[in-house]
Formats: structure tokens, sequence, C-alpha cells
């Protein structure tokens, strides 16, 4: 046998074959080799928190190892403990005003599980689903779906925020609509009548469906805690009750308690879906410790320490985006290339850095934002992600700068160091 026909043979499946791996982590994989060779960047790719800025809430950090030392080391229920469900529905009643029963809510290890437990459960082969870039993720789980992606581009006139103008088009014969609010990566969120006018299109959608299955909606909220300003987070349940048969809701503890590496993620929504993801997630066993179960009911149940909790992170991100929103408009004032979008939630920057088809002193052609991300790492010493890592193409100029792992004192040195390496460019 022929060495092109050993090495035309597959050793691992076409879906294996074929999944593109992340490129954040590709990017933050670059500039942590960078790093342990003695270079000073400063990385701000991953959304996470540094547990030194960010630290774990102690009353929830008590809780886990309470529960450890009690004994809580066996296998969780298949849907999560029950305590953890009635304390979750607790807390969407109190934070939302919507009531779901406890059977209605599914646990697990953080919200990717429950994410891909959506759409194994909604989208068959075939399936059309929607979803806008730039977006966290909805390109790869369309993919290991086997579905087909039918992309919205969202544009900055409306913050990378889907219109129901940008989906209408598309939702006849679809599966599934996927929406992230306040989004990754842009840190924007959808307005009220912004989310209601979407919602009216899928109501008036299912209409024509009498006798089919549906049009849902997945809705990614786990950063509705960390809005930001006068930003208010809207729900489309909240906003017409009759999306409630067709609305699945993601969330956790992972980003407005900075618990990203607790794993705790809990969905809910209609009965028989909840239940059909449980079934999935029951032979993937993607469950969530127990200990930390037991730990988060009796967390989210301490009101006082939870609302402390979420003021302290959005106080803590906004200062951090908002100098740096301000550093990028003093930048763009004086004839930088550069633009950003105010933060409205979670822990983004969405910054324009337009060097594309530009030339180096060096005389290196800028030919796309990868090649925009490297010289920016390599020249500024930052680390931020290209649009091109949520969906993007890459000829997109606009960035993801995320701020959990960003110290107050380095935001005057990430300003002067972009202001230095992209003076030769200015106007």
């Amino acid at each position: 046998m022929s060495e092109s026909t050993i090495e035309a043979i597959k050793s691992v499946s076409n879906l294996a074959e074929n999944l593109v791996g992340s490129e954040i982590i590709k990017i933050a994989g670059e500039i942590n080799a960078r790093i342990a060779s003695g270079e000073n960047i400063i990385n701000l790719t991953i959304g996470d928190f540094d547990p030194a800025i960010y630290p774990l809430p102690k009353a929830l950090l008590n809780e886990i190892v309470a529960a450890y030392e009690a004994g809580h080391t066996n296998y969780p229920q298949a849907n999560g403990m029950e305590v953890l469900r009635a304390s979750v529905a607790s807390y969407v009643r109190e934070r939302q005003a919507l009531s779901y029963d406890k059977d209605d809510i599914l646990i697990s290890g953080g919200a990717r599980p429950l994410i891909y437990a959506a759409y194994r459960a909604l989208v068959n082969q075939g399936d059309k689903v929607i979803f806008p870039i730039p977006s966290w993720n909805n390109n790869h789980y369309t993919y290991l779906n086997f579905a087909e992606p039918v992309i919205v581009e969202s544009l900055p006139g409306n913050k990378f925020l889907p219109t129901a103008a940008d989906l209408q088009p598309h939702l006849k014969d679809a599966a599934l609509v996927a929406l992230c609010s306040p989004l990754n990566p842009t840190g924007t969120s959808f307005t009220k009548q912004g989310l209601t006018d979407i919602c009216d299109l899928i109501i008036a959608e299912n209409k024509t469906r009498e006798g089919q299955k549906p049009l849902y909606l997945l809705y990614d909220q786990i950063y509705s805690a960390l809005t930001l300003g006068k930003t208010k987070h809207y729900d489309p349940v909240s906003l017409r009750p009759e999306m409630r048969e067709y609305t699945i809701y993601v969330d956790g503890i992972s980003k407005a308690f900075a618990a990203t590496g607790v794993r705790v993620g809990w969905a809910f929504g209609p009965t028989k879906v909840i239940a059909k993801m449980k079934a999935l997630l029951s032979h993937v066993g993607a469950w969530s410790p127990k200990p930390e179960q037991i730990a988060t009911a009796a967390f989210l149940n301490r009101t006082e320490a939870v609302d402390a909790t979420i003021q302290k992170h959005r106080d803590m991100i906004s200062e951090r985006v908002n100098k740096l929103f301000n550093g990028f408009s003093a930048l763009r004032e004086i004839g930088y290339p550069v633009d950003a979008i105010q933060a409205e939630g979670a822990m983004y920057l969405t910054v324009k850095i337009d060097l594309i088809g530009k030339t180096t002193n060096d005389g290196e052609l800028l030919k796309d934002a990868k090649d925009v991300t490297m010289f920016l790492i390599k020249y500024a010493g930052v680390g931020i992600v290209p649009f091109y890592c949520f969906g993007a193409s890459r000829e997109n100029p606009w960035f993801r700068i995320s701020v959990g792992t960003l110290k107050t004192e380095s935001i005057s040195v990430v300003i002067d160091n972009l202001r230095a390496a992209l003076s030769q460019f200015k106007k």
C-alpha cells in the first residue's frame, strides 16, 4: 500500500476529522508560549476570571468545603440535586419573576453541556439552526449536530445584535434560533423592543406550524446578572408569556460569581424538552459535582451574599471596561485607527483596530485579522481575540477584550502600549 493511500485512510470519524478546534485557545496558547519564553504580554483573550483579582465568594467557598466534609462525594441525581433545583427555581422566581417547577430545571457541569443537550434534543440532522455572528460556539454546536447553519451577520450599527428583520427571512423550516444576551463576545445586550420583536416573529412562525415541531429559542443568559450601568436584562418569557413553550434558558454561577471552575450550570424550559435533555446528559455523565451542587443551593439562598457578590463584580468590570472604552475613544479622537462600543454587560469590550491591508514600518503586510492579532501581541504586548474566532470573516477588524484577568493598574499600560504600536498608522 502506497504512502499516499495510507495517508488517505482516515483513522478517526468524519466528525472528528473535520472538527475545528477553538481559535481562542489557539491564540491563548501562542501567547502563553511567548510568556513562558520571557515576553511581557497582557493576555486579555480568555473569558475567565483571575482568582487573585476576582476570588470565589467566601460564603460559597465555605459551603463547598462544608459539603465535602459532610461526605457529599457520591453520585448526584441525574438531573441535579433536588435541593439545588428548588433553590434555582426560587432564584429565577425572585430575580426574573419566572415561575418554573424544580422538575423543569436541569443541572449540569456548567452551561456547555446544557447547550449541547439542547441542540441534540431539538435539532435533527440537516435541520436549520439560525444564529448571529459574532457569537460564541454556535457554529461548532451546529456542526456537532450535523445541522445546517443559517448565519446572520450582525452589524456594529446595532451593537452586533441581530434584529427581527435580520432573522425573519430565515425562520421558515428552521428548528432553532440561538441567542445570547448580554452577548459573548460583544458585551452588548438586547433592548426590550429588540427582543420583543424577535419573540413576536417566533410566535407568529409557530402559529403556522400546527401539528408540527415548533421553532425553539435557545436563550443563553449566563451573563444576565452582569449588566452594566443602566442596562437592564430582558428575557423572552417575561416579555411574551407565549414564548414559554418555545424557550430554553441556559444560566449558571460561572460568570456572576466568578466561579468558572466550580462547574454549576442550569437550564430550564418546557417540561418535555428538559426531560429529553436530562435523558441525553444521563448517558454523557456531564454532572456537576455533588458537593458543589449542595454548596450552590445554600449560597443562592443567601440573598445578601449573592447581591453583594454580583454588585462587587459589576463594579469591578464596569471600572475596567469604562476605562478601556475611554482610552480607545481618546486614541480615536487623535487619529488612531481604532473604535469601541460601550459595554452593556458581561466582561467584554468590543473594539475596532483597523489595520487590515496596512503595511508596518518593518514592511510586513497585515493581510487579515490574524496578522493584526499577532502584530498586537508582538509590538503592543497585548493579546485580544479577533471576531473571526466567533464566526466572522478574517477580514473583520473587530476584536473582543476580556477584563476578567485585567488589573486596574494595567489598563493604562494597555492603552500606552497600543498607542506606541499604532503610532505608525496614525492619520
